[in-house]
């Protein structure tokens, strides 16, 4: 992918409530190799009224060109700018009257690990953070002493114990990471259950987006 084709000015695809009637917010940020209109279609699944949904697309079908645990200088430029993708997105919604506080990040695979990432870079009180089949990025020895407290923002991160593309060991580091955080971490390996989302990571999810409506 060239280094002129970032992720700034790609589509943002939503569903749901209109955004001024909304409230909540989900941003929803899809693997490497799909669309934003893929990771959007578990809206309909997840099912809950009052929430706005916002799909962002990668440049190139892809957020970033090499393996999250590559060293984290060979994912630039192209990882910033997802980065950044997601903070505008927050700060659109913060314009319009959602703080972070009503916004749920979720991502799956590539889409997980730049959620996770960003929610550590950017440390605060969110609505939820979803995780489905990532971790955070970067290699095995990349210091995670990221700033900041979640407040005890709910977190689910669940994957296959045996995925070809996420070590489980870097799902449950994530975990431990996000706890001294002060997050409120659910995590599950489930055997055996290739790289996709099972049906109770989608109730799960639901059952966070339902309290957090409460």
């Amino acid at each position: 992918m060239a280094t002129s084709a970032l992720h700034q000015g790609q589509p943002v695809l939503t569903a749901g409530e209109p955004l001024d009637q909304a409230k909540a917010a989900m941003i929803m940020i899809h693997g490497r190799g799909a669309t934003a209109q893929d990771i959007l279609s578990l809206a309909w699944e997840f099912n809950q009224p009052e929430f706005a949904y916002f799909a962002p697309q990668a440049a190139g079908y892809q957020w970033y060109p090499n393996r999250f645990t590559a060293p984290l200088a060979s994912n630039e430029p192209w990882l910033s700018s997802a980065l950044r993708v997601v903070g505008d997105l927050l700060a659109h919604l913060e314009t319009a009257g959602l703080t972070a506080e009503r916004v749920m990040l979720l991502g799956f695979s590539q889409g997980a690990c730049l959620a996770l990432e960003y929610a550590a870079r950017n440390a605060r009180r969110y609505g939820g953070v979803v995780g489905y089949s990532g971790g955070l990025i970067g290699p095995d020895d990349t210091p995670c002493d990221y700033p900041g407290s979640f407040d005890g923002t709910p977190v689910f991160l669940g994957c296959s114990d045996m995925d070809a593309h996420i070590p489980k060991e870097r799902v449950l580091d994530t975990a431990a990471v996000f706890r001294r955080m002060g997050a409120d971490v659910t995590d599950r390996l489930y055997p055996n259950m290739g790289h996709t989302i099972n049906q109770d990571e989608i109730n799960f999810v639901s059952g966070m987006m339902v309290k957090l409506m409460n």
